[in-house]
């Protein structure tokens, strides 16, 4: 009862919380008792309190391997605010300086030090080694120890090397590995590693209540997750991509469609890192957009949307980054896109990899796969996944298969003809050589095993490859058979299935809907094309440019140029914040000649009943932007516009095109140093007077008019934009 006492003492005057969560309680009391412990607990189960707690209550020191330095710096932070002494708890790893170092170790020498954060490197480190034999560890708590499997989503190999560690440190450690995401095979790989076989298991159900699951078709994605934020406007969010390329991207367009958002990967230095989680915490960004180097120990507990912009690489992948929605218990909706050209990539991600990794690396993509294609519950699936049993009808429509509409067949027939397969050929065959089976498609494995002679070859042809597909997925879910990822994903008869061949019944299985594509082109997105355009607002909009530009005593081009208002004829944009999404606007030119624009536009909507597309179209250039600010920063120091081209690896030309999008778009850039470098005053003032009086902007026009022989087709260029800048912005 002593311990029961202060573990409820603890709990309140250290975390200020009246109760334990769950199994919380049990664990700390069995690592309390010097017992080895097992804890797999979803992500936002309240897993670290369940190490920190019996820590603070024991002599000497807690070692807690953790495999991310923002993870370590965010426990140990809130720890010593906790606790309300910086010594309470300490990090040793590779950001730390030598006199850092050795003011750590004297903390923990000392005694000041319940828990000290070492990464699974530092923990190897000979000197470290050593260092942690003179001291008393009260116990070892390994974080994350899915990275000690192969087959976990993040095999780390240090992992492998802990037990190894420990050993060598003191003898009767007791260990506490805690994991959020752990299949059967992962689970047993851990115990294996850690030489824990008889560590008591602490395994919390996988089924977060809360959570909607959907997986969508990846068509016109940007457009889509630029429509969901802005139905979500002013939540949390975290986006994740494979690539720090399409994260930079997808940050910038969010940007530019006025949502606050940051790119965070691990190209970024770790100071820029470390701010973007504060700002995310503190909620000055609405959306940070990720590789998975996100969010691991990132305790925010009221994310309320998480998007995989890419399909992620495995299951224990997709349900930690998921789990990081709603762990306050609050609304948390998953959003997933998927496309076939995504498993392309991610397959050819692995084609370097040896043979036995690349084999391992396919049977955990093709369950994402296999998720992502199926019309089943998804709920029912991720738990499956996890070796946990769920009916479906507890799912309560919180995933998008549940709600949808579905095709059911009789399945009796063709599953006593795959399971009665199975037994007789034995567990040799993977689920695809099955389905080539029975769709009759000879290849060289069929012809080996003489499949092609087999009575059956081919008989569920006209069925097709969905249907067995379905039929496979359905009765793994059934537990009819399972899958050895061991052994490449063959297929085993289970006890189920055996009964089923022996007392067969009707069965009905549900029939996986194709995902289909949009036909809609990307450089029909990119030109902006999303409704016809309304002629008659573009007669009405060039009448008004017309009169502002006579009061203004400027060219209309100068105002706005064709293809903005023919953009506004397909977008009717009736706010300024709008009229900046337009190409060719601007934040500048919105401010300056804007009004007028979307007063009209806002009226002309409201009077002929418009329907107006959701989201303006995103404009594709994200990628540019980088370059765009580089030039104005340039341009700023006043350096030669042929030495930004060369420095920026483009030609002159191309360089004048982006400056005078810029300008066009409503910023003002200074190029006067140069044009009165290329350009005599008396020259620059006859293309000024031309350019006062032209009805068009066209170069052509000036040649004409001003002679070719007196300027170049770049002399022309150069003094248009500086003629736009200094009186269009």
């Amino acid at each position: 009862m002593e311990i029961e006492k202060s573990l409820f003492d603890n709990l309140q005057d250290f975390f200020g919380f009246d109760t334990f969560k769950g199994d919380q309680e049990a664990i700390i009391t069995n690592i309390l008792n010097h017992k080895d412990t097992f804890v797999i607990m979803p992500t936002g189960g309240g897993k670290s309190i369940c190490y920190q707690l019996p820590a603070l209550m024991s002599d000497g020191t807690a070692i807690v391997i953790s495999p991310l330095i923002a993870l370590m710096k965010n426990q140990v932070d809130q720890l010593r605010a906790f606790g309300g002494r910086d010594s309470i708890a300490h990090f040793l790893n590779s950001s730390l300086t030598k006199g850092e170092i050795q003011r750590v170790k004297k903390d923990v020498v000392d005694g000041k030090t319940k828990l000290l954060y070492v990464a699974p490197e530092s923990l190897a480190k000979e000197e470290n080694v050593q260092f942690l034999k003179t001291i008393t560890v009260s116990f070892v708590a390994v974080d994350e120890a899915h990275c000690i499997s192969e087959w976990g989503h993040d095999f780390r190999p240090e992992y492998r090397k802990i037990r190894q560690v420990i050993n060598e440190v003191g003898e009767n450690i007791p260990i506490i590995a805690l994991t959020a995401t752990a299949t059967p095979k992962v689970q047993s790989d851990i115990r294996k590693n850690l030489q824990m076989n008889d560590a008591t298991l602490y395994k919390s159900s996988f089924n977060r209540t809360n959570l909607y699951y959907e997986v969508r078709p990846k068509n016109d994605v940007i457009k889509q997750i630029v429509r969901f934020i802005r139905n979500n406007s002013g939540k949390a969010g975290i986006i994740y991509c494979l690539s720090r390329k399409k994260v930079e991207e997808i940050s910038e367009v969010l940007t530019i469609n006025g949502i606050k958002s940051l790119p965070y990967h691990a190209g970024l230095d770790a100071k820029t890192r470390a701010d973007t989680q504060d700002k995310f915490l503190m909620e000055e960004i609405d959306v940070i957009v990720a590789t998975i180097a996100f969010g691991m120990g990132i305790d925010k507990p009221d994310v309320r949307y998480v998007i995989h912009h890419d399909i992620p690489k495995s299951m224990e992948g997709y349900y930690q980054e998921t789990g990081r929605a709603g762990r306050d218990g609050g609304e948390g909706y998953c959003l997933a896109f998927y496309s076939d050209k995504d498993v392309e990539k991610l397959t050819k991600f692995m084609k370097d990899k040896p043979v036995s990794e690349k084999e391992i690396g396919m049977q955990i993509l093709k369950e994402v796969i296999d998720y992502s294609e199926s019309a089943v519950c998804r709920r029912k699936q991720i738990l499956h996944y996890f070796g946990e049993k769920f009916d479906e009808t507890g799912c309560n429509c919180m995933c998008d298969n549940c709600r949808a509409e579905k095709t059911y067949f009789d399945a009796e027939e063709s599953l006593l003809h795959m399971l009665g397969f199975i037994k007789e050929q034995g567990d040799k065959f993977d689920d695809q050589h099955i389905i080539n089976f029975f769709i009759g498609q000879n290849n060289q494995p069929i012809a080996s095993y003489r499949h092609d002679t087999h009575p059956l070859f081919g008989s569920g042809k006209e069925l097709g490859v969905n249907y067995w597909n379905s039929l496979i997925r359905q009765a793994e879910l059934a537990d009819f058979v399972k899958k050895d990822i061991d052994h490449y994903g063959l297929l085993q008869l289970t006890d189920g299935g055996r009964k089923y061949l022996t007392n067969p019944y009707p069965m009905k299985f549900i029939i996986n809907r194709p995902m289909e594509l949009s036909v809609t082109s990307n450089a029909d997105e990119a030109k902006g094309q999303s409704g016809a355009l309304d002629n008659n607002l573009l007669e009405i909009l060039k009448d008004l440019r017309k009169k502002i530009a006579k009061q203004r005593s400027l060219p209309p081009f100068v105002i706005f140029q064709d293809p903005s208002l023919e953009e506004m004829c397909t977008h009717y944009p009736v706010t300024l914040d709008e009229l900046k999404k337009i190409h060719g606007v601007g934040s500048g030119k919105a401010v300056k000649f804007g009004t007028s624009f979307v007063s009209l536009i806002k009226k002309y909507v409201e009077e002929n009943n418009i329907d107006r597309p959701q989201d303006l179209v995103i404009k594709s250039t994200a990628n540019r932007s980088a370059l765009k600010v580089s030039i104005i920063q340039n341009i700023d120091r006043k350096i030669s516009l042929d030495d930004i081209a060369t420095a920026k690896g483009i030609s002159y030309e191309d360089l004048l095109k982006e400056v005078e999008s810029i300008v066009n778009s409503g910023t003002k850039l200074n190029i006067g140093y140069f044009v009165d470098e290329m350009i005599d005053q008396d020259r620059q003032d006859e293309v000024y007077d031309y350019f006062r009086t032209a009805e068009v902007d066209s170069i052509p026009q000036a040649l004409d008019e001003l002679g070719e022989d007196d300027y170049s087709f770049e002399d022309i260029q150069l003094m248009r934009i500086k003629f736009m800048s200094e009186l269009g912005n």
